[in-house]
C-alpha cells in the first residue's frame, strides 16, 4: 500500500509463522550483567518475542557458492566470504557502493558522530539535561564526509564516542571495503546532504513503548545510568525530538517497515534487493586481463634486475623441478635480497655530506621522502620476502593482505587486511613472489590506493612475472614502479607462467599443491 509517497511493507497477519520464508537469525545483544542484577532481564520480558529458531539465510550471490573460511587470530575469529573485485581492468571503481539508510527508531542513534561537548554542556549531560536527540548534537559535516568516502570505496576512520567524558576517544575505528553499506540511526534523514548519499531510505517504525524499553535497557546496562535519569531524559528530550524531527521524515522514506525486526516479509524484500545490488557489482576481471594488452612493448615502469651469470645461475636452480626444498629456499632468499636492494634504489634520495674518521668530507646520499618505508606482503608467498626487506631496512613497518581465488568464479577475493596506521604518506614496497595475470597485484594496489597511498609511491616487487601481468599492472596503474628478477613471456590456459617456477608457496613451505593450482591462486603463487 502507498503511505505518504513511499512503499509501506506490511506482513500479512494471516500468514502462519511456519509458512514464512526463513530469515536471518536474530540474537539478543551480548551485554554485561547490570549492576544490582535483574535490570536487563526484567526489561527483556517487555519486548515482543522473536522467533530465533529460523535458520540463517544462505547467501545466493555467485561469490559465495562455497562455505567461506574462518580467520582466527589470538583475539578474535572472523567469518568472511571474501570481497570480489570492485574495480575493472583499468583499476578504477566501476560503481559506487550502494548505501542503505534505515531510520531506526529502536533507540539507536549515530552516536559515533556526536559533537564533542564543551565543559558547560558536559555539566548538563551529567544531570541528564543535555539534548542528545537534537540534530545539533551531531557532527553532520564529518558524517557526510565519511559516508561519501566510503561510498567511493575509500578507507575511513570512524570516531569512537565516550559517554563518560562526552568526547571522542583517541583511537578511531578504521572501516573499509563494501559494495553495500548500511548506515543506520534515528537521524538518518535529518540532513539534506546526507539524504543525497542514501540510495535506499528505510523508515523502521517501532511502537513507542518498545522504544522506551530498549532505551532503558541500553542506558542502564551499557552506560550505567539510573532509571529515573533515563525516564527524565526520555520525556524531556527524546519523545519531543521524535515528534518534531524524526516522525515527519517518514514521508522521505522509500520503504516503511512496521514492527521493525519482527516483519519478516519486509526484511526478505530488502535482503533480496541487497543481493541484486551485490550481483550488479560483481565483475569479471581476470578474463579481461587475459585478453588485453597483448603484443605490446614492455612498459618503461618495469625494471628487471641485470641477468648476470649469478642471477641466471640462481634462476636455474630454483626453476629446476629436481631442486630440493632446502636449496630452493636458500637461492630464493639470495634472489630476494638482490631484488629488494634493487627496489630501494628507486626511493627518493638527496645529497648528504658526512665527515669520515680521517676528517675528510664524503658526499653521499640519504633517503629523502615524506613518510616512512613500509612493506606490504601478499599472503602467503609474498610473506617469504619480508626477511629480506627487514635485513636492509631497519625498523621497517610491515602490512599483510590475503587474497585468494574463488574456485567457482575464478576471480580474486580479498579476505584479510592489516596495514600499518597512517600509511597514506609512506613509500610502500608491495611484495609477491610470482605474478602471472596481475589480478592479485592489481587488487592489492587498489587496496593501497583506497587507503590514500599515492600511486607513484608504490613499488611492486616480484621474483618472477609474466608479460601479461606486467602489462595488466602497468596499464591500470601507470605510476607504479615494477621490479622483478625475470619476465617470462607466456601464461597457459591454467594461468601458469611458462616456463615458470611452479607453485612457489608449496615449494617454499613444503606443502602439496592442489591438482588444479595455478599461478593465479593467491594463497599459493599469486597472480
Amino acid at each position: 500500500t502507498k503511505f505518504g509517497g513511499s512503499l509501506q511493507l506490511e506482513e500479512p497477519s494471516r500468514t502462519p509463522p511456519s509458512a514464512r520464508r526463513a530469515g536471518p537469525q536474530i540474537l539478543p545483544p551480548v551485554t554485561p550483567e547490570p549492576r544490582g542484577g535483574g535490570g536487563e532481564g526484567s526489561l527483556d520480558r517487555l519486548l515482543p518475542s522473536i522467533n530465533t529458531s529460523l535458520s540463517p539465510r544462505k547467501r545466493t550471490t555467485s561469490q559465495c557458492k562455497s562455505e567461506p573460511p574462518l580467520l582466527r587470530t589470538s583475539k578474535r575469529t572472523i567469518y568472511t566470504a571474501g570481497r570480489p573485485p570492485w574495480y575493472n581492468e583499468h583499476g578504477t571503481q566501476s560503481k559506487e557502493a550502494f548505501v542503505i539508510g534505515p531510520c531506526n527508531l529502536g533507540a539507536s542513534a549515530v552516536t559515533s558522530f556526536l559533537q564533542v561537548l564543551t565543559a558547560e554542556q558536559q555539566l548538563l549531560a551529567a544531570n541528564n539535561d543535555y539534548n542528545f536527540d537534537h540534530p545539533d548534537a551531531f557532527d553532520f559535516s564529518l558524517l557526510v564526509h565519511t559516508l561519501r568516502k566510503l561510498k567511493q570505496g575509500k578507507s575511513v576512520k570512524i570516531p569512537v564516542y565516550d559517554f563518560t567524558t562526552h568526547g571522542r576517544q583517541k583511537e578511531w575505528k578504521t572501516v573499509y571495503g563494501a559494495s553495500v553499506i548500511i548506515f543506520e540511526g534515528i537521524m538518518s534523514f535529518a540532513d539534506k546532504e546526507l539524504l543525497k548519499l542514501l540510495d535506499m531510505k528505510i523508515f523502521v517504525d517501532t511502537d513507542s513503548d518498545i522504544r522506551l524499553v530498549r532505551r532503558l535497557r541500553r542506558d542502564i546496562t551499557e552506560r550505567g545510568r539510573d532509571i529515573d535519569g533515563v525516564i527524565k531524559q526520555y520525556n524531556k528530550f527524546v519523545k519531543p525530538a521524535f515528534e518534531q524531527y524524526i516522525e515527519p521524515t517518514m514521508r522521505l522514506a522509500d520503504i516503511v517497515v512496521p514492527r521493525g525486526g519482527g516483519n519478516m516479509v519486509a526484511i526478505d524484500l530488502i535482503v533480496q534487493h541487497v543481493h541484486s545490488q551485490l550481483e550488479e557489482r560483481e565483475l569479471s576481471v581476470r578474463a579481461a586481463l587475459a585478453s588485453a594488452h597483448q603484443a605490446q612493448p614492455l612498459p618503461q615502469t618495469l625494471s628487471v634486475v641485470e641477468s648476470t651469470p649469478q642471477v641466471r645461475g640462481m634462476h636455474t636452480i630454483i626453476r629446476n623441478k629436481e631442486t630440493s626444498r632446502d636449496e630452493f629456499i636458500f637461492y630464493s632468499k639470495r634472489l630476494m635480497r638482490l631484488l629488494i636492494e634493487r627496489a630501494l634504489s628507486f626511493l627518493p634520495s638527496q645529497v648528504h655530506i658526512v665527515q669520515t674518521p680521517q676528517g675528510e668530507d664524503y658526499e653521499g646520499r640519504t633517503f629523502h621522502g615524506k613518510g616512512q618505508i613500509t612493506g606490504v606482503s601478499i599472503l602467503r608467498a609474498g610473506e617469504t620476502m619480508e626477511p629480506a626487506l627487514r635485513a636492509v631496512c631497519k625498523d621497517v613497518r610491515i602490512g599483510k593482505i590475503l587474497i585468494q581465488t574463488n574456485q567457482d568464479t575464478g576471480e580474486p577475493e580479498l579476505h584479510y587486511l592489516r596495514l600499518p596506521k597512517d600509511i597514506s604518506e609512506d613509500h610502500v614496497i608491495l611484495m609477491d613472489c610470482t605474478v602471472s595475470t596481475g589480478a592479485a597485484a592489481m587488487m592489492a594496489i587498489r587496496v593501497l590506493l583506497d587507503h590514500d597511498v599515492q600511486e607513484d609511491k608504490i613499488l611492486l616487487v616480484s621474483l618472477l612475472m609474466a608479460e601479461m601481468g606486467v602489462h595488466s599492472v602497468a596499464y591500470a596503474f601507470p605510476q607504479v614502479k615494477i621490479i622483478t628478477t625475470a619476465v617470462d613471456k607466456k601464461v597457459n590456459d591454467l594461468f601458469h607462467i611458462i616456463p615458470g617456477i611452479g607453485n612457489f608457496g608449496d615449494r617454499y613451505f613444503g606443502t602439496d599443491a592442489p591438482p588444479d593450482w595455478s599461478d593465479d591462486d593467491m594463497d599459493e603463487p599469486s597472480c
